[in-house]
């Protein structure tokens, strides 16, 4: 038995619902600290809506897996985090980095949509995935971006106030990629 095992949360045993909620917490725990800059277990809790031995257990998987770090603090049982501090060199690579672990989330978060779909409530047995190509500049790219923001603003509070939230409300992951298509290589050697 390992120490993990010994610090796992008796909720958070190991088999695969169990597995997949993790990505979910740990993303939760990314987003709120590159949200707020530090915080502790129990806060992360009263924001989240998880309990704070949960919180605690995936802070501690974080680091120990280099995303996050304890954040200096005057002592006392109170044990902040915060994404963890890269020189100014490294800082691109950092956010490289903490992109595509938070990519790799969101696209293990929707195949495990498509293969547990038919488990959830029918009304919920659909999806809104969709794709579009547009000719833009970085100005106008920028532009969506922002309305795509201003348009989902009026629901961003619902994560932290549970009172808001309509009673049939669910969590929906709303994801947004925008990014330039490059030339294949192949295509630039037909242009010759």
């Amino acid at each position: 038995m390992t120490e993990d095992d010994l610090n796992t949360p008796r909720d958070q045993a190991r088999n695969t619902g169990d597995e997949l909620r993790e990505h979910d917490v740990r993303t939760a725990l990314l987003n709120l600290l590159a949200e707020v800059g530090t915080v502790t277990a129990t806060e992360a809790a009263s924001r989240l809506g998880y309990s704070s031995g949960l919180c605690s257990f995936h802070l501690r998987q974080l680091a120990r897996h280099g995303y996050i770090e304890e954040a200096p603090h005057n002592g006392g049982r109170a044990r902040p985090w915060r994404l963890r501090q890269h020189n100014s060199a490294a800082d691109a690579s950092a956010e490289e980095q903490f992109g595509d672990l938070a990519r790799g989330l969101e696209d293990e978060s929707w195949q495990r949509w498509l293969a547990q779909r038919d488990q959830a409530p029918a009304e919920w047995r659909h999806d809104e995935a969709f794709s579009f190509v547009a000719y833009l500049t970085p100005e106008e790219m920028s532009r969506v971006a922002d309305t795509i923001r201003r348009t989902l603003a009026p629901y961003q509070d619902r994560e932290q106030r549970p009172l808001a939230r309509p009673d049939s409300a669910r969590p929906v992951a709303l994801i947004t990629r925008l990014f330039p298509l490059l030339p294949h290589a192949t295509d630039d050697a037909d242009q010759d």
